[in-house]
C-alpha cells in the first residue's frame, strides 16, 4: 500500500488540502466562517439548487430509458447483439467535451434540429440532461443487466404458476433481486452528473452552472479562491456521502439471488410484443446514440466549399487558428496519445498494487482507503488541475513546467478502474494455489508471477483500456495544467469552440470526431479482450 498511499497523498490529498487552504485561510488562521458567508449568496444557492435537480432530473430520465434496454441485453439474444452493447458503451468513454460538441452540432445553432425545423435546445436545460443519458445510458444498461441475465428466470416462472400475474411476479420476485443493481447504476449516474463540467461547460451557457463549473469560473475567471474553496468542500462532503451509499449497495448487490450462467437466461424473442420492445431499443440506440455521433462527423466534413476534408486539412497549420495555438492543433493528437500511454503505465502501477493490498488485507483501513480511492472520480478535477499548479512549484517536486504533470493528473482519474477492473479477479484467485507454489519452493514474488499473473493478464490489459480511454478524455484538470505549446485533445477542442467563426467551429468538430474514433477503438478492442461479461461494469 505504500506506493498507493504515496502517490494519492502526494498528488491528490496535498494540492486538494492547498487550494482548500488558500482559500479559508487569512494570516494564518482558519477563517471558516467564509462557509456561511459563501453558501449564504443567492447565486451560490442557484448553483448548487441547479446542481442537485439536475443530477436527480438525469438520473431518473436515465433510468427511464435504459432500463428497457438493460431488460433486452439480459434476456434476449439476437444477432448482432455483442457489437449493439460496444456502441452502447462508446459514449461512457467519451470526453465529456466531445459529448457537449456531439449535442451542440445536432441542437445547437445550425445544428441538424435548427436546419431541419429551426429548433434550438442549446443553452437550455433539456440539451444538458439529453447528454446526460446519452453518457450514462450504458452505465445502467450494463450494470442492471449484468446481474438481471445472472437471476434465475425460473424463479419468477414459479410466481406465475402459483397464480401471479406478470406484473406481480416481477414486482415480488425480480425486483426485489434487481434493487441493489438498480441503486447503485442510479447513485453513479447521479455522481457523474452532479459533477458534470464538460457538458454544461458547452451546452448550458451562462445560465446554468453546476457545482464543478462555478469552481472552474470562481478559479480561472474570477480568482476568487475562497468560495472555489468553499465548493469544493461542498463538492467534497457530497461526493463522499454518495460513495459511501454506493458502497453499501455493491455488498448488498453481492448477496442478491442464486446467480446462473447468462448463456442459460438469455434466447431469440417471442411474439409481437417482445420484437417491438427489442425494436424500440435498437431505435432508442439509434437515436440517442448513433444519431449525435453521426451528426458529429457529418459536421465534421461539411465545409464552406461543400463536403470533404476541409477541416481536417485546416488542422495541420496553428495560423489558421488565430493566436489560440502556438502549434497546429492537429498536434494535439500526438500529445494526448503520449500523455495517455504514460498515464496509463502509472495507474497500472498504482492500481495495480493497491487493488494486491485490497485482496490480500481485509481490515477496516484497508476498507476505508478502498473507498478513498473512488474520490478522485467525483472531487472537482478542476480544483486538482489548479492545486497541481500552486503546489507542485518548489523543489524537490518542481513539476509546473514538467511534461509529466499532464499524465500524472490523468493517472488520478485511470486508477480507480483499474482497482475497480483488478479487483474482482484478484479476490477470486484461490489462496491454495499460492500456499502451493510457496510449499514447492516458489519465493511470494514468483508465486506472484506463475500464479497471479496469468489469471490476471485479462483484466490488465482490460483496465489499461479504460485507464486509456479516461486519461485520453480527461478535461477538467489538464485545461489548468496542458501548455500552450502543448494541448491534449479537449483542451483543443475546447478552445476551438470558445472562439467565434465557422472555421474553429469546424475544426472543432473535425477534433471531436479523431477523439471519438480513437476511444471507440479503444473500446471495442477491450469487448474482444474481455472475458467477464457480466456483473461491474
Amino acid at each position: 500500500m505504500a506506493v498507493p498511499v504515496a502517490f494519492f497523498g502526494i498528488f491528490f490529498a496535498y494540492p486538494v488540502a492547498a487550494i482548500v487552504g488558500r482559500g479559508l485561510k487569512a494570516g494564518g488562521d482558519w477563517q471558516f466562517g467564509r462557509v456561511g458567508e459563501v453558501l449564504a449568496r443567492p447565486d451560490i444557492r442557484d448553483v448548487l439548487w441547479f446542481t442537485t435537480w439536475q443530477a436527480l432530473a438525469s438520473t431518473a430520465l436515465t433510468l427511464l430509458i435504459a432500463l428497457p434496454g438493460a431488460y433486452v441485453f439480459a434476456r434476449f439474444d439476437f444477432p448482432g447483439k455483442q457489437v449493439l452493447r460496444a456502441v452502447v458503451t462508446v459514449p461512457f468513454v467519451l470526453p465529456t467535451v466531445v459529448v457537449g460538441t456531439a449535442f451542440l452540432a445536432l441542437l445547437g445553432r445550425g445544428g441538424l434540429l435548427d436546419e431541419l425545423w429551426g429548433v434550438r435546445l442549446d443553452t437550455t436545460v433539456w440539451a444538458i440532461l439529453l447528454a446526460h443519458v446519452f453518457f450514462n445510458y450504458a452505465v445502467v444498461v450494463r450494470t442492471v443487466g449484468g446481474l438481471w441475465s445472472q437471476l434465475d428466470p425460473r424463479q419468477e416462472e414459479a410466481a406465475r404458476v402459483l397464480g401471479a400475474g406478470r406484473l406481480a411476479a416481477f414486482r415480488r420476485v425480480t425486483l426485489p433481486a434487481l434493487a441493489p443493481a438498480v441503486a447503485a447504476a442510479s447513485l453513479m449516474v447521479f455522481l457523474f452528473t452532479f459533477t458534470s463540467f464538460g457538458v454544461v461547460q458547452i451546452l448550458g451557457g451562462p445560465a446554468y452552472s453546476t457545482l464543478e463549473v462555478e469552481v472552474y469560473r470562481q478559479t480561472a475567471h474570477l480568482l476568487d479562491l475562497p468560495t472555489a474553496a468553499v465548493l469544493t468542500l461542498v463538492q467534497f462532503a457530497a461526493v463522499g456521502a454518495i460513495l459511501a451509499v454506493h458502497a453499501v449497495t455493491v455488498r448488498r448487490r453481492e448477496r442478491a439471488l442464486k446467480l446462473v450462467d447468462p448463456a442459460q437466461t438469455s434466447r431469440r424473442p417471442r411474439g409481437a410484443r417482445q420484437w417491438s420492445l427489442l425494436g424500440g431499443v435498437l431505435l432508442t440506440a439509434l437515436l440517442l446514440v448513433l444519431l449525435p455521433l453521426g451528426v458529429l462527423v457529418e459536421r465534421s466534413f461539411d465545409g464552406p466549399g461543400g463536403y470533404g476534408f476541409g477541416y481536417y486539412e485546416a488542422l495541420q497549420s496553428a495560423g489558421a487558428s488565430g493566436s489560440t495555438f502556438l502549434v497546429p492543433p492537429l498536434q494535439a493528437v500526438g500529445n494526448s496519445l503520449r500523455y495517455a500511454l504514460v498515464a496509463t503505465l502509472i495507474a497500472l502501477v498504482v492500481g495495480g498494487l493497491a487493488a494486491a493490498a485490497l485482496t490480500r488485507r481485509a481490515g477496516r483501513l484497508v476498507r476505508g482507503f478502498d473507498a478513498l480511492l473512488m474520490l478522485p472520480l467525483g472531487v472537482s478535477a478542476v480544483t486538482v488541475g489548479f492545486g497541481f499548479l500552486i503546489t507542485l512549484d518548489e523543489p524537490p517536486l518542481d513539476l509546473r513546467t514538467s511534461w509529466i504533470l499532464v499524465p500524472l493528473a490523468q493517472a488520478l482519474v485511470g486508477v480507480p478502474f483499474v482497482v475497480r477492473t483488478m479487483l474482482p479477479v484478484l479476490r477470486a484467485v484461490d489462496d491454495r494455489l499460492r500456499e502451493a507454489a510457496a510449499v514447492l519452493g516458489a519465493s511470494p514474488l514468483r508465486a506472484w508471477r506463475e500464479v497471479d499473473l496469468p489469471l490476471v493478464r485479462r483484466a490488465s490489459l482490460v483496465a489499461a483500456g479504460f485507464a486509456f480511454a479516461v486519461s485520453l478524455g480527461e478535461f477538467g484538470a489538464t485545461v489548468f495544467i496542458a501548455r500552450p505549446d502543448n494541448p491534449t485533445l479537449p483542451v483543443a477542442v475546447a478552445r476551438l469552440l470558445g472562439r467565434s467563426g465557422e472555421l474553429n467551429y469546424g475544426q472543432a468538430m473535425a477534433l471531436s470526431t479523431i477523439l471519438m474514433l480513437v476511444c471507440a477503438v479503444s473500446l471495442l478492442l477491450l469487448e474482444r479482450v474481455r472475458t467477464d461479461r457480466s456483473g461491474e461494469f
